[in-house]
């Protein structure tokens, strides 16, 4: 089986950004990028020069690695992946 198959519905990132872009901008950026998908993010954490972040990504085909790369060109940084919801559409029986 590929991986070209399998489709990402959810996914959750521990994310730790600089102050800016703040909140709002920076999930209008992931949106932006994540045509179709709905973008979730709460700030968990602030200091005096970052937010820790947790950032839920869910729709019908959640590009990842696009949303990473965003993640990346904002100046952040994806700390881990929390949570994954996965299916294959196609059938083993087919």
């Amino acid at each position: 089986m590929s991986n070209d198959q399998i489709l990402v519905k959810r996914v959750v990132l521990d994310v730790l950004k600089p102050l800016q872009p703040n909140a709002l901008d920076f999930t209008r950026q992931l949106t932006t990028s994540a045509g179709g998908c709905q973008v979730k993010v709460q700030v968990v954490e602030v200091d005096s020069q970052t937010e820790s972040l947790m950032v839920e990504v869910t729709g019908e085909n959640v590009p990842v690695d696009r949303i990473i790369e965003v993640i990346r060109g904002t100046g952040a940084t994806v700390h881990s992946i929390d949570e994954v919801e996965a299916e294959n559409p196609v059938s083993d029986r087919e």
